[in-house]
């Protein structure tokens, strides 16, 4: 949902068409205001991008379509080149070179723009001339091996490497080095590479490995890959099920209040071997109610436990329709800008009102617990 007046207007991008993370970079930045053109080889092929992958095309300002390897083409897209502050391509490696269209040759007509690139492997690098896709490049990243079971890693979507390590990156990137450009005349290369931006959402759990805090060799072990009882997903009565976040202590004791754990029960969090009976017992109260009525007793409650919610139910759940988080456009069922960019004033304003309103409700009472 592009925003007139948002906080990048005035900035414009040219994106050469693609899919994945390229496009949904140029989206964030339409989201924000940017006025984005969109470049489109000629043939039906961009046009289908478009009708099946609408979120990570919306909000352009203009589509062009030129046939880059024409030199009337070429030229066409050096003379926008001369207005934009963004350029946004994913080609690999050399493409933009041999066509004329490299970083030198945007520069020569340009000096300030900002040249975006986004690849899986990077512009360097034994593997960058080489194909893949967001599980490839997760796995060389060692993401993709701390996720899932023990018998067996499971690809988190495409969210870690495409969207996540690529898109967001390059969209942070090619704004740091706008910037730059700004204050300095001179345009910056972003090399946005998602095996990068994949290595770099581990750094958290790099520094735990480091700690001591985190085994490597197994997953399924850890405290947030669903080696604690009560960091895991539970099964309902309906067969669905509920979220447990509920990793400190002030907020397992609201867990264990809520299922109807007794003392002797929520006392296993301290005794490493009594996990499994612990995960257990906790599996057996999740089952004895649906998980809307698990939803009813946990909804007011910091014990950190949601249900899981398909898509669909995500886009009706009265917490996303309260803050907007998604909206219908052409039909399709979109998420909304994100993250959120307000004046000072209109917070202000809105805290205030906030400070008015009646306090929440007490959460229901959960199940009493057995002696």
């Amino acid at each position: 949902m592009s925003r007139a007046g948002g906080a990048l207007q005035g900035v414009r991008v040219l994106e050469l068409a693609g899919i994945g993370p390229g496009p949904f970079a140029a989206t964030l930045l339409a989201d924000q205001g940017a006025e984005v053109i969109r470049i489109e080889r000629p043939g039906p092929e961009g046009r289908d991008e478009v009708r099946h992958d609408p979120v990570t095309t919306r909000g352009r300002a203009a589509v062009r379509t030129l046939d880059l390897k024409s030199a009337q083409g070429r030229e066409a897209l050096l003379a926008e080149v001369e207005r934009a502050d963004i350029l946004l391509e994913g080609f690999r490696p050399g493409v933009m070179e041999r066509l004329g269209l490299g970083p030198g040759d945007c520069h020569a007509r340009n000096p300030r723009l900002v040249y975006g690139r986004m690849t899986g492997w990077g512009q360097t690098g034994p593997l960058a001339p080489r194909a893949g896709h967001d599980i490839n490049y997760i796995a060389l990243a060692g993401v993709l091996h701390a996720i899932g079971p023990e018998e067996k890693p499971v690809p988190p979507l495409n969210l870690i490497g495409d969207f996540g390590g690529g898109a967001l990156y390059l969209a942070f990137g090619v704004l740091a080095a706008l910037l730059r450009a700004r204050s300095s005349g001179q345009g910056q290369v972003v090399d946005a590479a998602m095996v990068d931006g994949a290595f770099s959402l581990m750094g958290m759990i790099f520094g735990r490995i480091a700690a001591g805090h985190w085994h490597d060799g197994v997953r399924g072990t850890n405290s947030l890959d669903g080696g604690r009882p009560w960091y895991d997903t539970y099964a309902t009565a309906d067969g669905r099920h509920m979220a447990v976040g509920a990793n400190e202590p002030q907020f397992y004791r609201l867990l264990c209040e809520g299922v109807g754990l007794t003392a002797q029960e929520a006392a296993m969090r301290d005794d490493p071997s009594a996990w499994p009976t612990l995960r257990q017992r906790l599996a057996a109260r999740f089952a004895t109610r649906t998980r809307d009525e698990w939803s009813a007793i946990f909804g007011n409650s910091d014990a950190c436990v949601s249900p899981v919610l398909t898509l669909a139910e995500a886009a009706a759940h009265p917490h996303n329709a309260a803050r907007g988080n998604t909206y219908v456009q052409d039909g399709v069922l979109q998420p909304a800008t994100a993250p959120r960019i307000e004046p000072i004033e209109a917070v202000a304003a809105r805290l205030a009102t906030m400070a008015e309103a009646p306090a929440t409700p007490a959460a229901p009472a959960g199940p009493k617990a057995s002696s």
